[in-house]
């Protein structure tokens, strides 16, 4: 009797873009892994051995030419298994392949058909759009290989796969980058693509920060009938085994379903692999992590995509202002999470404008996170400048300028820093201020990286009591949560005294940048007219700012940067 049971491991791992050694050997060791689990077909993400996205590095051909010299070396480490990795694929033109390994063989390239050019996707940039129509197997197991937005679009390869290449499993290699409440969205549509074709689905995501992105792995299993069998980790690597019986696919009794069983008429090619490898193991049990808060969820993104950024382009330690207010206690703490509080430094840069619970509290929190804490009073600097721009302001009235100037001092100080001790400086503006243009340029907008650029100020408090409550106690002090939120660029300054509240300010920016709301849809729902011109008079006119700020994590929808493309020389208001 033929085995209607398969064994799959799920690779969801965390590659490193450009680094193709490394990438390749995390592939083998998880091919191996899946071997010795008794798998017979192993599945990793979506552009795998390149790290995704590689964006221009596909524009050099010598690069291309390096991930294809890889092909011949996966293919040896295949033997007794099948793997399905993604990588790019050289014919003529380039593609977004899924390369299918068997025995030590190349089996064939899936071509990505579906290619995304929307939000932070720009693949028609580099790829062809794939034409092959391709299933693989061996009656009765017949399986489709598709690539990520393949999988999202309706009437996609998926379906046809199933529909007219009776396919029973359908297997889709993804790089689907994190925002908030995604995994939902991912989770309804995927059980949707099961239930139409009447076919389980098998969901390997990438897990990992790059640049901006963060992907979050939760790779996903389901059955014919669109149950969840099987959800990964959340922003951890794992290899994850699953056994599916797919007998009862076999037999179609629905009398709603338009899937037909492959005849040999079929327009969809059968790529014939070789008999799976049959082990006596034990059964492989089935995993559902629970689902998490949307606050656990954006803190985990923020510590890997803080993590990772530090660690993958070759720092070992980072450096921040600590002011004692909430957004810079809130990165020195994701910080310390992320990479470990002995290679964070905290700067506490005080000036006469400074109150003295400030610096209490910046001293406080380092010493709850146990991070280095450095002192360097700003007022000399401050009154040399003031001296040696007297002769030119002469007489004008003090404002925006003097406090700017302070601002300034402080990001020559912490790029002096990042320079002596090779510390990577990250900036403490969330999404509120970024949005507005509430920062200095060259002064607390200076840096490289950006941690909170995409968290609204409501979600740093938010995400700070969090912090706390897991800690079992206020790593982050009580004060910096409770007290007005201020600059302390002039006497008695606070954030209120120039922007709305935060409680109305968030919900403004989010219906205007994430969800594209004109102004009029915004007031109708019960802003005022002014407050919301106003604000987005101030998103406008500040993308000068932006452009220059160092990129920061997407967390929302919608996130400043690749997310955001307006002209800044713009007569459009």
């Amino acid at each position: 009797m033929i085995p209607q049971t398969i064994r799959i491991a799920i690779a969801q791992v965390n590659p490193t873009v450009g680094d193709l050694e490394q990438n390749f050997q995390k592939i083998v060791t998880n091919i191996d892994l899946a071997r010795q689990n008794g798998a017979q077909i192993v599945v990793f993400p979506e552009m795998v051995l390149t790290g995704y996205p590689p964006e221009d590095l596909l524009l050099k051909p010598d690069f291309v030419e390096a991930v294809e010299a890889y092909t011949t070396k996966l293919a040896n480490a295949s033997d007794g298994i099948v793997a399905i990795v993604g990588t790019v694929h050289k014919q003529e033109q380039l593609y977004n392949a899924g390369l299918v390994l068997q025995n030590g063989s190349v089996k064939a390239y899936y071509h990505k058909e579906r290619l995304p050019n929307y939000s932070v996707f720009d693949e028609s940039r580099y790829f062809h759009t794939g034409h092959q129509q391709l299933v693989f197997g061996t009656d009765p197991l017949i399986f489709g290989v598709s690539i990520c937005e393949d999988i999202w679009v309706p009437k996609g390869p998926p379906d046809y796969q199933a529909r007219e290449g009776g396919a029973n499993l359908l297997i889709n290699i993804s790089a689907s980058p994190y925002y908030q409440q995604k995994g939902a969205v991912r989770e309804q549509l995927l059980s949707q693509r099961a239930r139409d074709n009447r076919a389980y689905v098998v969901y390997c995501n990438m897990v990992g920060g790059q640049d901006e992105l963060v992907f979050d792995g939760q790779s996903l299993v389901f059955s014919p009938d669109g149950n969840l069998l099987m959800r990964g980790k959340l922003f951890e690597e794992q290899l994850i085994v699953v056994e599916l019986d797919y007998s009862h696919c076999l037999a179609d009794n629905s009398p709603t379903t338009v899937k037909q069983p492959r005849s040999d008429q079929s327009t969809i090619q059968l790529v014939e692999l070789e008999p799976l490898n049959q082990g006596l193991y034990s059964t492989a049990p089935t995993l559902i992590t629970a689902t998490t808060d949307p606050v656990v969820e954006i803190y985990k993104a923020l510590v890997l995509g803080v993590g990772d950024y530090i660690r993958k382009c070759s720092f070992k330690t980072c450096a921040l202002g600590l002011s004692g207010g909430v957004d810079s206690s809130l990165v020195a703490t994701i910080a310390a999470d992320a990479i470990g509080a002995e290679n964070v430094t905290g700067i506490g840069m005080p000036s006469r404008f400074s109150s003295s619970h400030s610096l209490e509290d910046a001293e406080l929190l380092a010493r709850n996170l146990n991070i280095p804490f450095k002192i360097i009073p700003i007022e000399p600097m401050f009154q040399a400048f003031l001296a040696t721009l007297a002769p030119l302001f002469g007489d004008l009235p003090t404002d925006i300028t003097e406090e700017n100037i302070q601002s300034r001092i402080r990001g020559v100080l912490l790029m002096a820093f990042s320079n002596k001790f090779g510390a990577l400086i990250l900036t403490t503006g969330n999404k509120s201020e970024v949005g507005v243009g509430y920062s200095t340029l060259y002064g607390d907008s200076a840096g490289g990286f950006a941690a909170i650029k995409d968290v609204p100020k409501t979600v740093v408090y938010e995400l700070c009591r969090y912090r706390n409550k897991i800690a079992g106690y206020d790593v982050i002090p009580e004060r910096v949560l409770t007290k007005p939120p201020s600059a302390e660029l002039r006497e008695n300054q606070k954030d209120s005294d120039s922007l709305p509240d935060y409680g109305i300010l968030d919900p403004i920016i989010e219906l205007y940048v994430e969800k594209s709301c004109a102004p009029a849809e915004i007031i109708n729902q019960g802003f005022s007219a002014d407050t919301v011109k106003r604000v987005i008079r101030l998103i406008d006119s500040s993308e000068y700012k932006r452009r220059q700020s160092p990129p920061g994590i997407k967390i929302t929808e919608r996130a400043f940067g690749k997310d955001w493309r307006v002209p800044i020389t713009n007569k459009y208001h």
